[in-house]
């Protein structure tokens, strides 16, 4: 019945199925650990202030108290937060702030901040070892494209004992231009 309906609404179904194009690719799709869950802090272990808050925004920013303080009571732990210029928007975020720095004194290294942080070296140190590969790459080439373009002129050298015409036409092309200088000038060249 479903079907008969987008038929008539000039839809084009081929069946009861909906047909789905989809891009594939040549590696399967690797699906990664979940990370753990974050913490909540129960609102009975902290204090929140609410304070003026300061830095760019102008008299708006300056005379509202939009600026979040949590203090975690067993730790001890403060956190600020004035990230946006809604208080609402603050509070969530001085919330979310506080349980990643109890989750970093709980677990270490297993911590969701952590994992975060590990997964973005790792990618930073593939991304410049990719890089490195690649300029490296570029150097061997260049090289072993000047070796070959020098192992021309020694043959050249070698058979006739004097250098290639590419040396030697660059010098003489300098010195009829110094010497059309100092023409130019009025002094003599061949006094040095």
């Amino acid at each position: 019945m479903f079907v008969g309906k987008l038929r008539s609404s000039n839809a084009s179904v081929r069946s009861g199925f909906s047909y789905c194009m989809r891009a594939f690719s040549a590696r399967p799709c690797v699906s990664e650990k979940p990370l753990p869950p974050r913490i909540v802090v129960p609102e009975k272990d902290m204090i929140e202030s609410f304070l003026k808050g300061t830095g760019p925004g102008g008299q708006k920013i300056n005379k509202t108290s939009s600026a979040v303080q949590l203090k975690h009571l067993p730790t001890g732990i403060v956190v600020k937060n004035q990230e946006t210029r809604s208080r609402e928007q603050n509070r969530r975020n001085a919330r979310r702030l506080l349980g990643e720095k109890l989750e970093e004194m709980e677990k270490g290294s297993q911590a969701r901040t952590a994992i975060k942080g590990e997964k973005i070296r790792k990618k930073k140190a593939s991304a410049a070892k990719k890089s490195r590969r690649k300029y490296r790459q570029l150097d061997e080439e260049a090289a072993s494209s000047v070796s070959e373009t020098s192992s021309h002129e020694g043959h050249d050298i070698a058979s006739t004992g004097k250098p290639s015409n590419g040396d030697n036409t660059r010098q003489n092309e300098h010195r009829q231009s110094a010497a059309n200088a100092d023409a130019s000038l009025g002094r003599d060249s061949s006094n040095g």
